[in-house]
């Protein structure tokens, strides 16, 4: 918070508070009295939270920035010519580090993230559990499929046009979803180079948490059923079905049972929630490698063929039929 104030005067910096029941908005005011508070009067979640937040904050540029990221100097400026450089962007991220390993991609986002055939997320720089060190080989202006919650800045037209985020999800992968939609609405997202923040990860869910293992797997099944076209979803789920049926035995020989029970949970509140997720799509769907999707299988050419790094996947992100 100190940085984003000290640093960016030209931005105007809120607090999205979800009902929090700590002192930290007595912290807020106390500490940062130039921060504007939005206060929910529930927790509505990163989704959720955020829609009823943004509603009160008219700039035409937002940065969605978690709490437990600490930005750098000059990031805003990058990220504000980057949009200048692009009119077609409306969406976009900087590069996110690990605060603990600062050398290093963070999880959460790394240098852009993308999807896979089957709908599973992975980063420039960061494949499953994989961390790539940042060399500088991810710095080309390229196109990324979707930008990071951790730190996503966005056009506030495109985010209330779209629909903005779907609270539905609660938490996990709506960031995914949000910039599927924009891409079929024929908008751009991009990773911005020349901006770095250094994210913490986990500060609201652990990494190795059941309850986030049971929102990824659910919420990846959402994402395909709102913004798949219709003759594919069928296909993608049954083989999701199988490849989660995988990922449960993964978890059960590592003695994992809570994970086991979470992908069977996530997949029971999908099929109750399919008739929800379908009336819930949009005017346009177009197939995921038309928007610059993986058209391989990320668990195949990681787990089986042993590809640890993005760049082992022979893969353009700009070779795109759009």
């Amino acid at each position: 918070m100190g940085n984003v104030v000290e640093n960016s005067p030209q931005a105007d910096v809120y607090v999205i508070d979800n009902a929090s029941t700590d002192d930290s908005i007595a912290y807020i005011t106390t500490n940062f009295p130039t921060v504007k508070i939005v206060k929910n009067p529930d927790n509505w979640g990163y989704a959720g939270g955020y829609n009823a937040g943004l509603e009160h904050i008219p700039n035409p540029l937002l940065v969605l920035l978690n709490s437990d990221v600490e930005v750098t100097p000059g990031w805003l400026d990058a990220i504000e010519a980057h949009f200048d450089k692009h009119p077609k962007m409306a969406i976009c991220q900087p590069k996110l580090r690990d605060l603990k390993q600062p050398s290093h991609f963070e999880y959460a986002g790394a240098a852009g993230g993308f999807i896979d055939a089957a709908g599973y997320p992975f980063c420039r720089g960061r494949i499953f559990g994989i961390l790539e060190e940042d060399k500088g080989q991810y710095d080309a202006d390229s196109r990324i499929f979707w930008a990071s919650g951790a730190c996503l800045c966005i056009r506030r037209q495109v985010f209330f046009d779209v629909g903005g985020l779907d609270a539905d999800f609660f938490a996990h992968m709506e960031e995914i979803d949000l910039c599927w939609r924009a891409q079929a609405l024929g908008h751009e997202v991009r990773l911005c180079p020349d901006a770095t923040v250094f994210h913490l990860g986990g500060a609201t869910l652990a990494a190795f948490n059941p309850q986030k293992t049971y929102l990824n797997f659910r919420n990846s099944l959402y994402c395909l059923v709102k913004n798949l076209p219709r003759q594919l979803i069928f296909q993608k789920v049954f083989l999701r079905l199988l490849l989660d049926g995988l990922a449960g035995v993964k978890f059960f020989i590592q003695f994992k049972w809570k994970h086991v029970l979470a992908i069977i949970h996530a997949h029971f509140s999908f099929y109750a929630h399919l008739k929800v997720m379908l009336r819930k799509r949009g005017p346009h769907q177009l197939p995921m490698q038309d928007l610059g999707a993986y058209p391989g299988s990320i668990v195949w050419e990681h787990y089986f063929k042993r590809k640890q790094m993005f760049s082992d996947l022979n893969f353009d992100p700009d070779k795109r039929p759009l």
